[in-house]
């Protein structure tokens, strides 16, 4: 290896395969890859060749190519100036939306009202209440106390998944949609079908128009399609399909807007209002206002997109936000944190209940770099590019997950999560009263309640402290089997 010339090792460090925890590996376990100097390429000079291929890495990164020179230089400050931190923070924003890659396969997670979908490799498995058919098992299971496996009509791979109050949504590796559950407002997509739907069915209406992400809300959904365009459908009471009026849609339909405002690379959806991210770092909301949910100061729905100017006006390049109930949280470039909206329980992390009617810097994480920010019900999680997980606002029958504090206690700024200290935290999703962490690992862990099975524990009603799910892929609903293999190994 060190008779081979240094442009020839570099393409190979940098030819994607590779992810920032791998280069570092690399760097630690071979001398040749450390350097006591620096290393002169490309007319720059690195601390070593693993540095220069985190570098090229980078370069090439899509999300990295959007950032303006200005914010470039802002992250790789925030960096150390390490090219390897760097390429961590995008790739674990890059995967905070979508699929992670863990020790046991590419995995994501996703917490609705009172269910968990969980993506392991090609399959998806499901636990907790299906009244309306959210767990996508069919209309003879009501509830399911463990991860079960989904059948979907699709041979295709599942890449991304979403749940909701009262329905589902999956995108398939072929950039097909399907969807399942309660379909009177018709969220699912389908046509006027006023039934609920209790199988994952492919909505026709985007055949030939391959998506690549799904964000469901209160009855209506929001889907992102691989070319950057944006289609809604379902219940338009306050405009939050952003249409300019409030019609429901029986199909998805194209926000024409965004046609002229550039690509769009993430959505989000609250209770009833909706969030677009383009490619320049602009976040767009619209739809219901009700709790200053939607950044622009003031209380007034929005029929079409709108951006934020309290981000527009400082520069401030977004790259993901995530649509809470009742309060919003955005991550940037930087890995600074911004929340608003409604403040009670201190779900905003200021340390009071204030409400913020526009965004405001969330000071005490300042000295973290954030990849990933959840938000739900009164409550928030922030994810670090050191996998640690903080959270604060109402504890929600113990969903912020920890032990010493009691069910209904408010956590008025981010407190680390002590109980997970011990594991890598790769992705977090919180739903009503319980939430769901994946670690680098490929473990599951769950806390909150568990009244109806959402955590996939069939033992116990709740618990306070992460408690690892041990899921199994085991009978799927036509009742064969693929193995007892669990996908979490035992911790220990």
């Amino acid at each position: 290896m060190e008779d081979l010339p240094s442009h020839l090792i570099s393409e190979i460090l940098s030819s994607g395969r590779l992810g920032p925890a791998d280069l570092a590996r690399v760097e630690a376990t071979c001398r040749m890859f450390r350097s006591g100097g620096h290393v002169a390429l490309a007319g720059g000079e690195f601390a070593s060749l693993v540095e220069y291929a985190a570098h090229r890495i980078c370069q090439n990164h899509e999300m990295f190519v959007s950032l303006s020179q200005e914010t470039k230089v802002a992250l790789l400050e925030r960096c150390g100036g390490i090219w390897k931190k760097a390429l961590r923070f995008l790739k674990s924003v890059e995967g905070s939306s979508g699929t992670v890659e863990t020790a046991s396969g590419n995995m994501q997670v996703s917490t609705g009202r009172y269910h968990t979908l969980l993506i392991h490799d090609s399959s998806v498995y499901s636990c907790g209440s299906s009244l309306c058919g959210v767990l996508g098992h069919g209309q003879d299971i009501t509830q399911c106390g463990s991860f079960r496996r989904v059948n979907l009509p699709s041979l295709s791979q599942v890449v991304n998944i979403s749940a909701s109050h009262n329905h589902t949504a999956f995108v398939m590796q072929t950039g097909e949609v399907f969807s399942c559950g309660d379909n009177s407002s018709y969220c699912c997509g389908h046509g006027e079908v006023g039934r609920t739907i209790f199988k994952p069915t492919r909505i026709e209406a985007l055949d030939g128009i391959p998506c690549k992400q799904v964000a469901t809300g209160l009855s209506f959904t929001v889907i992102l399609t691989c070319n950057g365009q944006v289609y809604t459908c379902g219940s338009n009471s306050h405009g939050q399909l952003g249409h300019g009026d409030t019609h429901d849609r029986s199909e998805p339909k194209l926000i024409s807007l965004f046609e002229g405002l550039g690509k769009v690379v993430q959505v989000a959806a609250g209770a009833s209002y909706t969030f677009a991210v383009t490619d320049d770092g602009v976040v767009h909301s619209f739809g219901s206002c009700t709790n200053f949910c939607l950044g622009h100061g003031d209380q007034h729905d929005e029929l079409l997109p709108r951006a934020i100017q309290y981000f527009r006006r400082r520069n401030t390049h977004i790259v993901r936000v995530s649509a809470g109930d009742e309060h919003a949280v955005a991550l940037d470039s930087s890995g600074y944190v911004y929340t608003w909206g409604r403040g009670y329980c201190g779900a905003l992390g200021h340390g009071d209940e204030t409400d913020r009617t526009s965004p405001e810097l969330l000071t005490n994480l300042k000295n973290k770099i954030a990849v990933q920010v959840c938000a739900r019900k009164r409550k928030t999680f922030v994810l670090t590019d050191e996998g640690s997980a903080y959270a604060f606002g109402w504890m929600g029958f113990g969903s912020l997950g920890f032990p010493d504090k009691g069910t209904s206690d408010k956590v008025m700024k981010p407190m680390f999560l002590e109980s997970l200290r011990s594991h890598y935290i790769s992705q977090i999703s919180t739903g009503l009263y319980h939430s769901v962490a994946v670690t680098r690992k490929g473990l599951v862990f769950g806390f909150g309640d568990n009244e109806r099975g959402q955590l996939g524990h069939e033992w116990m009603r709740g618990c306070l402290k992460p408690t690892e799910i041990v899921v199994q892929r085991g009978i799927d609903d036509t009742g064969t089997t693929d193995g007892n293999v669990a996908i979490a190994a035992q911790s220990g």
